[in-house]
């Protein structure tokens, strides 16, 4: 038994795999001799299960919670979000959603958004002071009390996928349809992934014109 073990660039390690299912690794074909041709032509045929053994970790900060809800149907990445039990949310800022970020400060929608945060987090403050006063632990209290706050509140997440799942998220992600603060987030990691690994994601910024 012989057990090879190389750390390779997300393409090389793709290429690598693909060619072992064939043991074509004295590159037969000209038109897919080099790496990018070959990633290219995997992803045309729809073999994209070779782009599953690399894969890439983000820390996502500055998001709501409304953005994390439509983030985790995405089932095959992982994730670790910050927990409401465990963090004091008292200070927490609140996102902004697109749509009211472009109106005016004077705009009675904005005073609308910002009364209703307002109202949101001081009775978060009043709820955990009150039940531990009676008694409950901090966890408790903030287990409680979050059920008042808004989707806007501001969240960090840890994700993690594998190129594959990564272009499965920015197909649907980055599509019109989809929600305006996800697009906002798809585009800014199209481009982090673009940086790793151009030959897996070429053709999708290509059709998102990106």
């Amino acid at each position: 038994m012989n057990i090879d073990i190389e750390s390779h660039s997300p393409e090389d390690l793709s290429e690598f795999a693909g060619r072992a299912c064939y043991q074509s690794f004295h590159k037969p074909n000209p038109a897919t001799e080099e790496c990018r041709d070959y990633i290219r032509n995997i992803i045309e045929q729809g073999h994209e299960s070779v782009l599953e053994h690399g894969s890439v970790s983000f820390y996502i900060t500055g998001v709501s919670r409304s953005f994390t809800h439509e983030l985790i149907r995405h089932r095959h990445l992982s994730f670790s979000q910050q927990s409401q039990r465990f963090v004091d949310e008292s200070e927490s800022r609140f996102v902004i959603p697109p749509a009211l970020a472009e109106l005016p400060q004077n705009s009675p929608v904005i005073f609308a958004m910002e009364q209703a945060v307002l109202t949101a987090q001081n009775a978060y403050d009043d709820i955990v002071t009150e039940l531990q006063e009676q008694g409950l632990s901090r966890k408790q209290a903030r287990e409680a009390a979050r059920a008042v706050l808004p989707n806007c509140q501001e969240t960090r997440i840890v994700v993690t996928g594998n190129h594959r799942a990564w272009r499965e998220f920015l197909w649907k992600r980055l599509a019109p349809g989809a929600d305006a603060e996800i697009r906002e987030v798809a585009t800014k990691l199209l481009s982090e992934l673009y940086v790793v690994a151009p030959s897996m994601y070429e053709d999708i910024k290509e059709h998102f014109n990106l």
